[in-house]
């Protein structure tokens, strides 16, 4: 076992980068500062490959003191330690505390305070709190996943990969061939608004809090409040990525029909490089777009991104209609989710490959094509069965006691096997039964 010894930061400028206790749900079994910054190091070491990672955490000299064990070398410790310092220094993480500041002097922040705006009862009324990419990995990970903001949810249980959003990445992951042991490299999630907050309730119409200008306003403005670009800097390049033509692979969630602030401050704020539309000139940020950025304009590789959408979306507005050619089609939602998860495995495969390329080879396994158009039509009769067991569990939903897919992707696969349906998962046979018409006037 090795270990190693590093003092975090000042307790005044680390501490508000943390979650107040007090909001963490009692189960969770944490009762002060230093107990959650050891819970949440110990998850990112897991994420990073670290074996029989420990923590543990003390005040000394108004600094936190962190000392960390794990199996390997006190090497690969010390690079994870320099990391997890950075990011917590007042030129990365404490920008986001910059921004908080400037909302609340100008009377924006939490709008909502005092009242509920959804109908969770673990939410209650509504509360905002700075809420970093903690937990997650940030030394050995494959990827950077550019999300909107993060649930109330990952706050109060104190991990943003314990819910139904990554597991069903998680599952996507798997269904393209990444490793069980190497899923936490993919996990690595960065939100354009740093602020936790009740989840169907900050973004969704006509709750709208979290809009794109809030991004650019106060979390992307000028050199003291420029935390995305420099959280994103980071997270890109890990001292593994330091040689190369790329950075990481980005990969942009938010659907056209869900959750599509990410991809839109993607779009604005790199409008001169996205793609034109060739008839009014508009910048897009369409799913399954691919192209390369400069996070900085003095930024030393090109980042490679690929929009796609929101990772729970298809569970949330998939549906099964007479067009697989086009989203909310079920099988139109799952082959693009895949392509998605298929483009990171290619960055895996060759670091320096251009996002064309990786999008290409991504497509032909789902779409037979290079871009991503047209139905769904995996060459392979076992993709065919994986992206009908995929929509089976996003079609079928089961709420209690806990919300979760009615069917494994075992028990998936075999009524995809079973009725025939030839990797359709909308054959009249699997499909869900249709919706009885409302009689409500309108």
């Amino acid at each position: 076992m090795a270990q190693l010894t590093y003092v975090l930061g000042k307790i005044a400028t680390v501490a508000p980068l943390y979650p107040a206790v007090e909001y963490l749900d009692p189960e969770v079994g944490i009762t002060d500062d230093c107990a959650q910054i050891a819970h949440y190091v110990v998850s990112s070491l897991e994420q990073d490959g670290f074996s029989a990672p420990q923590c543990a955490v003390v005040k000394k000299n108004r600094a936190y003191e962190v000392t960390i064990t794990a199996k390997g070398s006190v090497t690969a410790l010390r690079q994870f330690s320099e990391r997890h310092q950075a990011m917590l220094t007042p030129e990365i993480g404490g920008k986001a505390i910059e921004g908080m500041k400037l909302m609340q002097q100008l009377g924006v922040w939490n709008p909502m305070e005092g009242f509920p705006v959804n109908g969770s009862p673990t939410d209650g009324d509504c509360k905002w709190s700075i809420f970093l990419p903690h937990g997650m990995g940030i030394l050995n990970h494959q990827a950077v996943l550019l999300l909107h903001y993060p649930p109330w949810q990952a706050l109060r249980e104190g991990s943003y990969l314990n819910n139904m959003t990554l597991q069903r990445w998680v599952r996507l992951l798997g269904c393209v061939g990444i490793p069980e042991e190497q899923m936490g490299a993919y996990k690595t999630i960065m939100d354009v608004n740093p602020v936790a907050a009740p989840g169907s309730g900050q973004s969704e119409y006509p709750n709208d809090f979290f809009p794109m200008m809030m991004s650019s306003a106060f979390f992307d403005s000028g050199p003291r409040r420029d935390y995305i670009r420099s959280m994103l800097e980071l997270l890109l390049n890990p001292p593994h990525r330091k040689k190369g033509k790329m950075t990481l692979p980005l990969l942009v969630g938010g659907s056209p029909l869900y959750d599509p602030q990410a991809p839109g401050w993607l779009r604005a704020t790199w409008k001169n490089d996205m793609p034109k539309d060739k008839t009014t000139g508009v910048p897009k940020a369409d799913v399954l777009q691919t192209g390369s950025i400069r996070i900085r304009p003095d930024s030393k590789r090109l980042t490679p991104y690929l929009i796609t959408n929101h990772m729970i979306a298809a569970g949330v507005t998939g549906q099964c209609t007479n067009d697989p050619t086009t989203i909310p089609d079920i099988r139109k939602y799952e082959a693009q989710d895949l392509v998605a998860a298929s483009f990171l495995a290619e960055y895996a495969k060759n670091p320096d490959i251009t996002p064309e390329e990786a999008k290409a080879a991504a497509c032909q396994r789902w779409f037979n094509n290079d871009d991503g158009s047209g139905a769904p039509n995996p060459p392979k009769p076992a993709d065919k069965l994986i992206l009908c067991a995929l929509a089976q569990m996003d079609l079928f939903f089961t709420p209690t006691p806990m919300p979760h897919p009615t069917y494994s992707m075992e028990e998936a696969m075999a009524r995809c096997k079973e009725a025939g349906a030839d990797g359709d998962a909308c054959a009249a046979c699997i499909a869900p039964k249709p919706k009885r018409k409302s009689k409500s006037k309108k």
